[in-house]
């Protein structure tokens, strides 16, 4: 006598054999991981507002180049974003929000979200060279509550000339526009610069094409 109140699983997947087998559960999890992904990603990069630089954007000249490095290096993103979000309270704080355009030439770029120091994108132009060098030189000069450590040193190191041209051919590699002849140059643009000049440099072009 059969019993018309029972179901029959189907002769695939059941949620039974999926929850106790692991490795199925695994390899399921991960496939949906990637197809969601792709979903999401690669329409990104086939949209001209993610892909083209805003206008007034430009590659880092060869010092503003080694300025960034610098501050990679010295892990300046741990503290400080670059990205300003489109909320009122952030825009009337740092200004324009943050848009992809500006970044294309950012590899990686810095966006973030960690302030324990204050957005880092639109302080180009926002305070004077010397401003910056005394800052980071020591920031209880200029801002007495400030637990930012000082970077002494960078006054002290100089630029690697030869390593510029190289960084720069490199990045030409992944879509970033240097002329031969900015390649060429770079050496020179940098010679004799201190590190300290570098990140003041890099800093003060922060954010200027929405400005």
């Amino acid at each position: 006598m059969s019993d018309n109140n029972s179901t029959s699983a189907p002769a695939g997947f059941s949620h039974e054999k999926v929850e106790t087998n692991n490795f199925l559960m695994i390899v399921l999890i991960l496939l949906v991981i990637a197809v969601g992904g792709l979903v999401e990603i690669v329409p990104l990069f086939f949209q001209t507002s993610t892909t083209a630089p805003v206008t007034g954007v430009k590659p880092y000249t060869a010092l503003q180049l080694a300025g960034r490095d610098v501050y990679l290096r010295e892990g300046c993103y741990n503290c400080h974003s670059q990205m300003i979000r489109p909320f009122r309270a952030e825009t009337l704080r740092y200004g324009h929000y943050s848009v992809a355009g500006e970044f294309v030439y950012d590899h990686p770029f810095q966006w973030g979200s960690k302030r324990t120091g204050p957005d880092l994108h639109r302080v180009g132009g926002k305070y004077s060279d010397e401003w910056h060098r005394i800052h980071l030189n020591n920031p209880r000069d200029l801002v007495p509550e400030s637990n930012m450590p000082a970077y002494p040193w960078l006054e002290r190191n100089t630029v690697d000339a030869a390593g510029m041209a190289p960084r720069m051919r490199a990045l030409r590699s992944v879509g970033v526009p240097y002329a031969d002849a900015q390649i060429d140059q770079a050496a020179q643009d940098v010679g004799g610069k201190t590190e300290m000049d570098a990140l003041v440099a890099y800093l003060q072009v922060l954010g200027l094409a929405l400005k």
